[in-house]
């Protein structure tokens, strides 16, 4: 069970904010594939506080299957986070997640994100906020990377801020244990997730990287003893790792790699959503970039690529899936996902 705040769930596999992905129709597939939970891509405070049209086209209409649903701010303003996330409760979202973790060299230079690690004074101001801000039943959780750098005196501000949203009332606090100057480089510490487990005792804390396969996701539950994980690039163009995660928790066997085929009749369901909510032009563009981390899984994964990065119409996107994806052609097995870069499993259509 993964517990936060009224939301209980019997599978402790979620889905991250991702930004520039993690949209409804990303969402949606990912749900039907078992995950639980999921949260819109990171929005920022001051564009949804000051701008009605901002609220509109960042928020969006959230469908009835789309819960329950976290929205994730980034910022640096006490009042503009307190003043998003009211709007955020309004507009429907189930959960409002506060961003200490986002470490892109333009957000730091803005103290917004991962900055935050670095002034506990104002992230713990932004928390009081924000708990204040919107009703009590409304969960509001926290995402910290595990500091700055790797000095005490990171370590020390981190805990400071742990500590601190715990005392506020927070429901759960993912942690992502590489500190923001490593950014996605270098291994993540499961070690510090285990320690920071330990410490909080019965609070729940979600981990996050270096999850890019049902494997990873069983070992760092295993490991840290985290009463969650959650699924960030390991899902862009992955949504099976949910469907392999839940197997595999459950002490089944792990499923085969998707088919082909079978890839292609979920794209075909992702651009069905994104026409729906886009419309074909737009539609297109956007599967663009998914079509590129859908194509690791392709038994010709470099020719699907470029074919998705020259689809700019609708029709030529339509082309790619025919072409790419026939289910009449006799294709080997569909590839898995192992690590970042790393695939298994691959072939041609014959």
């Amino acid at each position: 069970m993964l517990k936060i705040g009224p939301w209980e769930f019997d599978f402790p596999v979620t889905q991250a904010a991702l930004s520039g992905y993690s949209d409804a129709p990303m969402r949606l597939i990912a749900r039907r594939f078992g995950a639980p939970y999921a949260l819109h891509e990171v929005m920022l405070d001051k564009s949804i506080a000051e701008s009605a049209k901002a609220r509109q086209k960042l928020l969006g209409a959230l469908l009835p299957e789309d819960h329950p649903v976290g929205g994730q701010l980034m910022g640096a303003e006490p009042g503009h986070f307190a003043l998003a996330a009211t709007f955020l409760v309004e507009r429907g979202y189930d959960v409002v997640d506060i961003n200490f973790g986002c470490p892109v060299k333009k957000v730091l230079g803005r103290q917004r994100g991962g900055f935050l690690m670095s002034d506990p004074a104002t992230a713990i101001e932004i928390m009081r906020a924000v708990r204040r801000a919107v009703p009590p039943q409304v969960p509001v959780t926290l995402k910290l990377r595990r500091g700055i750098d790797d000095s005490p005196e990171s370590a020390a501000k981190f805990f400071r801020i742990f500590d601190a949203a715990w005392e506020l009332g927070l429901a759960a606090v993912t942690v992502h244990p590489r500190t923001v100057q490593q950014r996605y480089m270098g291994v993540s510490d499961w070690k510090f997730l285990a320690r920071v487990k330990r410490y909080a005792g019965d609070k729940t804390v979600i981990g996050s990287g270096d999850l890019f396969s049902a494997d990873a996701v069983k070992r760092m539950l295993e490991q840290t003893g985290v009463d969650g994980v959650s699924l960030a690039r390991g899902c862009i163009g992955n949504p099976w790792i949910f469907r392999d995660a839940r197997a595999i928790l459950s002490g089944q066997p792990l499923p085969d790699p998707p088919s082909v085929p079978e890839q292609g009749r979920v794209i075909r369901e992702h651009l069905a959503l994104l026409v729906a909510a886009h419309g074909e032009r737009l539609a297109a563009r956007v599967l663009r970039k998914f079509g590129i981390k859908y194509a690791e899984l392709h038994a010709q994964p470099r020719d699907v690529r470029a074919a998705f990065i020259g689809a700019l119409k609708y029709e030529e996107t339509l082309d790619v899936l025919g072409r790419w994806y026939d289910p009449g052609c006799d294709w080997p097995p569909g590839r898995r996902k192992t690590e970042p870069g790393g695939l298994i499993a691959a072939g041609a259509c014959q």
